[in-house]
């Protein structure tokens, strides 16, 4: 059952009704259901499909596809196909014998048939562009989970296939809602602060939420998933990694040392933290890496752009980060865990991360989905100061989301982990003041400043609730 995805369905079958051949691409993380999604919006009937095998030479993935042309039902062809001229030549021969209508043309993982100096790109450009996009009969979809391949060579390809593409499909984790919608299809019973609690462990990741069993509690599930040897993701960490890049060692390092600083890093912060050289090579990382989703790049308000922060958003890697890291513990590490002070500390920290992956269900509880905003960070480390010879420095302060809107207002957003009615006390009413107005004397900002607080249970009100403007709950994430 497909949950969700009716933008992207309604983009993929209406291109069998177009008058003209259509060319596709679908991208995104590994695990997010790119696949599934391609065959369920066909009912798993192409004209021709193949799936290219990751780490194989040109050779065997030539081998490959002459062999699935043959299950398809090409006869008479070459023994041997010695090159992408010729299996691509083979293609249009077999689409060329089937009968007239439109024709599905499904070529997965796209980036492992790309095999070094194999000319496949080069022919994949010569297929629809001087043969396919001429004709009236062809949906050609390619589809793969090397995100930063799919972007340079297909998306933002500035040779022949430059502005070729009919459509793009960026493929996104699910919500919190859909999440919700993918436990109830499979008759497994979960609350809200439980979806939360998983979301916060696998984010919105398709395929981690369908490995959930009935008859077990989410406790248990992680477990017997993550830190049992036999698990299905005991080693989803160096898989997901090595499938999206070719050479995963230095996007592992970036990632390893944003994972130390949940705020994030500005770029001059990582290299001098993780001594890397300051060039293209770091550039071409950190925008793949934002490409996959796992991290996130935002302005800090007032500052230039070169003070760009980087942030570490990908819940599973963070989880990854936070309890695993080369400690492999016990299969029922998790229920010992869970209920304890450093529990507690990581859900305060992932619940922030939900909140930013849900901002849009934010604004739409504030009332403001139709005004445009932007989204921040923001933090503020004073400079140290002389006074009397002593050398003093002013405590920072930190913002994990605000929204600026174009209707004259800063939302300053408050995200609380909490059991129960989150209840404000006199000392944190001053922090949250106290923050609103460094911001408004750092910033020099001369719109209204909103204090929100987004907490999972509610807010209870009180004598230090006055200076609250709006109170969105973990139910309002899910809408």
């Amino acid at each position: 059952m497909l949950i969700g995805r009716d933008n992207e369905k309604r983009i993929l079958q209406d291109a069998l009704a177009d008058e003209y051949s259509q060319f596709i691409a679908v991208y995104g993380r590994r695990r997010v259901g790119k696949t599934f999604l391609i065959r369920e919006s066909y009912d798993y009937h192409f004209t021709f499909q193949f799936t290219g095998a990751a780490k194989t030479p040109a050779r065997k993935q030539l081998a490959r596809f002459r062999m699935a042309l043959k299950e398809h039902g090409l006869q008479d062809m070459p023994s041997v196909f010695s090159n992408w001229i010729v299996a691509f030549s083979e293609l249009r021969r077999f689409i060329s014998l089937q009968p007239k209508g439109k024709k599905v043309i499904f070529l997965d993982e796209l980036p492992w048939m790309d095999a070094p100096r194999s000319g496949f790109l080069s022919e994949l450009e010569s297929f629809w562009n001087g043969w396919a996009s001429a004709r009236k009969d062809i949906v050609f979809v390619v589809c793969g989970s090397a995100t930063s391949w799919m972007v340079k060579k297909i998306i933002k390809n500035k040779g022949g296939l430059h502005n070729r593409l009919t459509h793009r499909i960026a493929l996104k984790p699910f919500s919190l809602r859909l999440c919700e919608e993918l436990m109830q299809a499979r008759g497994i019973e979960m609350t809200r602060k439980q979806i939360l609690n998983g979301y916060m462990v696998f984010g919105g990741v398709p395929y981690y939420w369908s490995l959930l069993q009935k008859g077990a509690s989410l406790t248990q599930e992680i477990d017997r998933l993550i830190f049992s040897k036999d698990g299905d993701m005991y080693d989803e960490f160096s898989m997901l990694y090595a499938s999206l890049f070719k050479k995963p060692e230095p996007y592992i390092k970036v990632i390893s040392l944003l994972a130390e600083k949940k705020e994030g890093m500005t770029r001059l912060e990582l290299i001098e933290k993780g001594k890397l050289e300051d060039n293209g090579v770091l550039t071409e990382i950190l925008n793949d890496l934002e490409w996959c989703g796992f991290i996130r790049g935002y302005s800090v308000i007032g500052k230039q752009v070169k003070d760009e922060i980087f942030q570490l958003i990908d819940h599973y890697t963070l989880f990854y980060y936070e309890y695993i890291n080369g400690k492999r513990h016990g299969k029922n590490f998790w229920q010992a865990t869970e209920g304890t002070p450093r529990y507690y500390n990581w859900c305060g920290r992932a619940f922030e991360h939900v909140c930013l992956w849900h901002t849009d269900q934010i604004k739409q509880k504030l009332g403001i989905s139709g005004v445009l905003t932007e989204e921040y960070a923001w933090r503020y480390a004073p400079k140290k100061k002389q006074d009397d010879n002593k050398s003093i420095k002013e405590k920072g302060k930190q913002v994990d989301l605000l929204i600026d809107r174009g209707d004259g207002i800063i939302d300053l957003c408050e995200m609380k982990y909490h059991e129960g009615k989150f209840t404000i006390s006199e000392s944190y009413q001053k922090d949250l003041n106290d923050r609103k107005d460094v911001f408004r004397q750092v910033t020099k900002t001369q719109k209204s400043i909103h204090i929100v607080m987004v907490t999972t249970d509610g807010l209870l009100s009180n004598a230090y609730t006055k200076d609250i403007q709006n109170d969105v709950c973990l139910n309002d994430l899910f809408y």
